[in-house]
């Protein structure tokens, strides 16, 4: 839906703005390589739904779940895609000239777009490994993901997506001449909305993986950074 949004006021400006046609087609974009990834793992197929879905509703009663569905899933989540959209807004009320300021954010865009799809690149391939060691009847281990970015970060690709929304507010921002905007309100419950969630990640995996302990040990939980040393690398020292 984002995407979709911004066209409006793209639309609304006679697609006349450069500004909103770059926020619309980056948006666009985002969308194209959310809905690819999606679907490839089975999240449009009969009954597909991400994987955590089932172990939350698994802890609430039928009722319980169907108000979480209605509150959260429908109307919270839906409102914050509409509100991360909306630097465009202030984009379509502010149209100020194009210039350098915009090229750099669409390129900051870009880059963490390009990191999230490196992310789920590298997710899928791993994912894809772990399924051919089952059916070869050996046990994967470990069982998740430790290299590449994710050995800079436990969730590079969550890093990621937030940061493309922070940095499509800028968009706003620059249009208006000041960071004082709003719409920052979108970028933010965004972020919020994933600290629970991966919280929520983190918990399934440390259960399910008891060397998990020490990949949050060592590994930065979101933003990329260096890793720490292992405690069998510690004692040895």
């Amino acid at each position: 839906m984002p995407f979709v949004y911004v066209w409006i006021f793209a639309g609304a400006a006679g697609f006349a703005d450069p500004r909103l046609n770059l926020m619309a087609i980056l948006a666009t974009v985002w969308g194209a390589r959310l809905t690819f990834n999606f679907t490839r793992k089975g999240g449009y197929a009969p009954g597909g739904e991400d994987y955590r879905w089932p172990i939350l509703r698994a802890r609430m009663s039928p009722a319980q779940f169907q108000i979480f569905n209605v509150f959260f899933i429908v109307i919270f989540q839906n409102v914050i895609l509409w509100l991360i959209a909306m630097p465009a807004y202030t984009a379509w009320l502010n149209p100020s000239p194009f210039g350098v300021a915009d090229v750099i954010v669409a390129l900051a865009f870009l880059f963490f777009l390009t990191l999230e799809t490196i992310a789920d690149q590298q997710q899928w391939n791993f994912h894809k490994w772990k399924s051919a060691e089952r059916a070869a009847g050996r046990d994967p281990r470990p069982g998740f993901l430790t290299t590449g970015l994710f050995k800079y970060s436990r969730h590079p690709n969550f890093f990621s997506e937030q940061a493309q929304w922070w940095v499509f507010f800028l968009f706003g921002a620059v249009a208006a001449g000041s960071v004082l905007q709003w719409t920052v309100v979108g970028a933010f419950l965004l972020t919020a909305l994933f600290i629970g969630s991966t919280r929520f990640t983190e918990e399934i995996s440390a259960a399910k993986y008891p060397d998990y302990a020490e990949y949050q040990r060592v590994t930065s939980p979101l933003i990329p950074w260096f890793p720490r040393r292992s405690a069998e690398a510690s004692a040895q020292a």
